[in-house]
C-alpha cells in the first residue's frame, strides 16, 4: 500500500529531482504494483487456483512490511514540529477522510444499504492512512525509549493475543508497528549494504525459495495470517502456535524485504517518477477493485483459472501505471490532495522556506517523500 506518502504539503507533487532518491522511488513504485495486483485478484480465484494462492501469499508476506519499513525510514526526521504536523494533517488525514467517505458511499450503493460513515473504523485501504497517521505521530517516542525494535515486536505479538476493536485499524497499527520502528532505526549505510555483490547474488534465491514455500503451503494456509488484522482466536490457532507462526512470519518478511530491496534498481528508470506519487494509485485503485468485486466484473474470468489470474496480473500492472499518470493525477488531485484553506498553503510556504534554508523551525529536517 502507499509508502511514506505525505511528508509534504501534497502527496501528488513531485519534488525537484535532486531532492529525491531514485532507489526509494523505484522501490515504492514496484511495491505499489504488487499492492494493486494483489487487490485485482478476487479471493475466489486465489482460493481456487493453487499457483495464484501461492503468488498471493508470496506478495502479501512482504509487500506491506516493506512499505511500512520505508514509511519509518522516511519518517526519521519527524520531531513533531508544527509545520510537520500540518503536513501530516494535509497529506494523510485529509485524504483519509475524503476516501473513507468515498469507499463508504461505494459500499452503500453496491450493497443497497443506508450510507453510514464511521470515520474511526477505516474502510478497506484507508486503514493504512489511519495507521500512518498514528505511526508518524509516535515517531519521537520510539527515539526516546530503549530497545525500540524489540519493544515494538513484543507489542505486535501481544496485540494478537488480546481482543482489539477495529477503531483506527488498531490491530494492524500494532501488528505492523515493528516494521515502522525498524525503518526509523535504519540509516543510509544499512541500505547501502544491500548493494554488496554477495547480498545481491543471494537475493533471487531468497525470493525464489519463498515462492516455492508459498506454493507448497498454499492449500492449507489462511490468507488472513499475512493481513495482520486478526488475533489468534480469529485465525483459529492457539496462543503458542500463533506466536510461533508470527515470529516465523517476521523472519520470512525480513528476508524477503531485504532481498527485494537488494534487487531494486539504484539508477533512474522510466518508472522512477511514478514512485513519487504512489498515493494516487493506492487510493484510486481501491475504488475500481471494490466496484469490480461488488458488481461481479471478475466473474467471467473465474472459470479461466491460471490464465485468468495471469490476465488480471497484467491488468493490475497497467492499472498501477495509468493511475500514476499525469492526466489521472490532474483529475483526481482535488480528492487525493484536498485543498485546506489556511493549512495547505501554509505548509507549502514552510516547505519552500526550509528547502531554501530560511526556515526558522528548529530540529532535523525530515526527508522529502512520496
Amino acid at each position: 500500500m502507499a509508502t511514506e506518502i505525505a511528508d509534504r504539503a501534497g502527496p501528488g507533487t513531485v519534488p525537484e529531482p535532486p531532492e529525491r532518491d531514485a532507489f526509494l522511488d523505484n522501490a515504492k513504485f514496484l511495491l505499489i504494483v504488487l499492492v494493486v495486483v494483489g487487490h485485482v485478484w478476487p479471493l475466489a480465484l486465489v482460493e481456487a487456483v493453487r499457483p495464484a494462492k501461492g503468488a498471493y501469499l508470496w506478495i502479501t508476506a512482504f509487500h506491506m512490511p516493506a512499505f511500512v519499513l520505508l514509511c519509518g525510514y522516511l519518517s526519521r526526521g519527524f520531531t513533531g514540529r508544527p509545520d510537520q504536523v500540518r503536513r501530516l494533517l494535509a497529506g494523510v488525514l485529509a485524504p483519509y477522510l475524503v476516501f473513507e467517505t468515498l469507499y463508504t458511499a461505494l459500499d452503500s450503493a453496491a450493497r443497497d444499504r443506508p450510507f453510514a460513515l464511521t470515520p474511526t473504523e477505516p474502510t478497506f485501504l484507508c486503514w493504512f492512512l489511519a495507521a500512518l497517521f498514528v505511526w508518524r505521530l509516535t515517531a519521537p517516542v520510539w527515539r526516546a525509549v530503549p530497545y525500540p525494535v524489540p519493544l515494538a515486536v513484543l507489542i505486535s505479538l501481544a496485540a494478537g493475543t488480546t481482543t482489539l476493536g477495529y477503531d483506527l485499524a488498531l490491530p494492524r497499527v500494532l501488528m505492523f508497528l515493528p516494521w515502522f520502528v525498524l525503518g526509523l532505526r535504519l540509516r543510509p549505510e544499512h541500505l547501502a549494504r544491500l548493494r554488496e555483490p554477495r547480498v545481491r547474488g543471494w537475493a533471487p534465491f531468497v525470493l525464489l525459495g519463498a515462492a516455492v514455500g508459498a506454493y507448497v503451503f498454499a492449500p492449507g494456509t489462511n490468507v488472513h495470517w499475512t493481513w495482520m488484522s486478526q488475533g489468534y482466536e480469529g485465525l483459529g490457532a492457539g496462543p503458542v502456535r500463533y506466536l510461533l507462526a508470527r515470529v516465523a512470519l517476521f523472519a520470512i518478511a525480513a528476508a524477503m524485504t531485504a532481498a527485494f530491496l537488494a534487487l531494486v534498481p539504484r539508477r533512474r528508470t522510466w518508472f522512477t517518477g511514478l514512485g513519487a506519487v504512489t498515493l494516487y494509485p493506492y487510493l484510486l485503485h481501491g475504488l475500481l477493485t471494490s466496484a469490480a468485486s461488488a458488481w461481479g466484473w471478475h466473474a467471467p474470468l473465474l472459470p479461466w483459472g491460471l490464465p485468468g489470474a495471469a490476465l488480471l496480473t497484467a491488468i493490475g500492472v497497467v492499472l498501477a501505471v495509468l493511475l500514476s499518470s499525469a492526466p489521472v493525477r490532474r483529475l483526481a488531485r482535488p480528492l487525493v490532495e484536498p485543498p485546506l484553506p489556511g493549512l495547505t498553503g501554509r505548509t507549502e510556504r514552510e516547505s519552500r522556506r526550509r528547502s531554501s534554508g530560511k526556515s526558522d523551525q528548529p530540529g532535523t529536517s525530515e526527508p522529502r517523500t512520496a
